[in-house]
């Protein structure tokens, strides 16, 4: 019996038999934060619950947060940091993992382990240092997710000097995270990734990328020359059938009231510069007969001021965002960092909505330039100004690839990933 070939690595063939599966996920963060990636983790869990596994997270806790709760069908345990013991240190919000294994977390890590004995551990973020240091001394297999560049790139984006960046390399590491974080951060987070890559490595049973450009960074900058044995599987994230279900209530309604009354180009994303909303705003200025902009997003400390024309809304639940794609003319997705995947994109198409995304990145695997949407190369405003004054100007174009966006977005369901996670999950056991 043959393996089978899952994002250009051999799988094994799975264990025979179904039976359910105990999974612990783990990752370092998760709701009520607000983010794709928790979001995700979320449903990946659900997801996999109702396909009859038990299925436990382990995520980083902050001060008010309960230490265990459930989430529907899930078990939610949040497990402390050396510096959540500090008071001082202890301030409200999200608290991140360090890039190295926090002691702390490694027993309270270990503890749920042992509680839960489960047949696969799940990791993604730098807590997943944490993680495979309180595996240790145990057989359970270690399953990691790349869902952006934190396990080669000290500022987890693979930009340097604003550029994409060709790979690790130590005083250039050093100097890229200092400028990006300040020098004590910045060292801290170089030096973690860098020292603490082995250990990780060493304990990893299987490789998950949600893109195949996540995948070859992986190759590149993690895995090396290791990724010859390893598993590797290239899953995207995705929408439930819920999401795609149009939904109404007050809460929907009062939101939707906020837009314009005329259509739109939407962009939804944080409002920060690496999603490149400076360009997008650039290229805005620069249209011909201009419909009004709407920005859904979270303010960052590097926001920048809006001009007329740009309506902003904050905090806006996902049913509302999606109700308000399938409002929108088309979508704008300007990422100036290499995005690794980018789960606005297809949830815009799967409303039917055109999608201009950038390269390079994981855009490219849900756009097929010209066939379910467009291409612009990230930060080229001309670029972008031309491709969205296109869509304007010819609403038939606009139409077919929303339509041809539509159909590419089926692939970006639960009913596709979950099953493709079991058979990684089964070929480690």
């Amino acid at each position: 019996m043959t393996g089978t070939t899952t994002g250009g690595n051999l799988l094994p063939p799975a264990p025979a038999g179904d039976r359910p599966l105990r999974v612990l996920l783990v990752s370092d963060y998760y709701p009520p934060f607000i983010g794709g990636v928790q979001r995700q983790v979320q449903l990946i869990g659900r997801e996999l619950a109702a396909r009859g596994h038990d299925v436990r997270v382990a995520t980083i806790w902050s001060p008010g947060s309960r230490r265990t709760e459930q989430d529907g069908p899930v078990r939610v345990h949040r497990v402390r940091q050396m510096r959540s013991l500090l008071a001082r240190l202890s301030r409200p919000g999200k608290h991140h993992p360090p890039p190295f294994p926090d002691p702390v977390s490694v027993v309270g890590l270990r503890r749920i382990v042992r509680g839960m004995s489960p047949d696969v551990v799940h990791a993604y973020g730098w807590i997943s240092y944490s993680c495979a240091a309180a595996l240790a001394g145990t057989r359970v297999p270690l399953v990691v997710s790349a869902r952006d560049y934190a396990y080669g790139c000290p500022t987890r984006t693979l930009l340097n000097q604003g550029r994409p960046c060709s790979g690790p390399a130590p005083v250039k590491c050093l100097r890229c995270a200092a400028g990006y974080y300040g020098p004590v951060k910045g060292v801290t987070a170089a030096g973690g990734v860098r020292l603490s890559r082995p250990a990780l490595r060493r304990r990893i049973a299987a490789m998950h990328s949600i893109s195949t450009f996540v995948r070859d960074a992986v190759r590149r900058d993690f895995l090396d020359d290791r990724a010859v044995g390893i598993p590797h599987a290239v899953l995207p994230s995705f929408m439930s059938e819920e999401e795609t279900t149009p939904r109404t209530g007050p809460e929907i309604t009062t939101r939707l009231a906020a837009l314009p009354d005329e259509p739109f180009i939407m962009f939804v994303g944080a409002l920060r510069r690496e999603k490149g909303i400076q360009p997008l705003l650039d290229a805005y200025r620069r249209l011909r007969g201009a419909p009004p902009l709407v920005l859904v997003g979270t303010r960052e400390p590097d926001t920048p001021p809006f001009p007329a024309g740009v309506h902003v809304l904050t905090d806006v639940p996902h049913a509302a965002v999606m109700a308000a794609w399938r409002r929108a003319l088309f979508g704008v997705v300007p990422s100036l960092w290499p995005e690794p995947l980018g789960s606005v994109v297809y949830e815009g198409m799967s409303a039917g909505r055109a999608m201009i995304g950038t390269h390079p990145g994981g855009h490219t695997d849900m756009i097929e330039d010209g066939v379910t949407g467009l291409l612009v190369r990230a930060g080229d405003v001309e670029e972008l100004r031309a491709a969205m004054q296109g869509l304007l100007d010819d609403p038939v174009r606009r139409e077919d690839l929303g339509r041809a966006a539509a159909v590419r977005a089926r692939a970006y369901t639960a009913a596709v990933v979950i099953p493709g996670l079991e058979r990684l999950y089964r070929s480690v056991l």
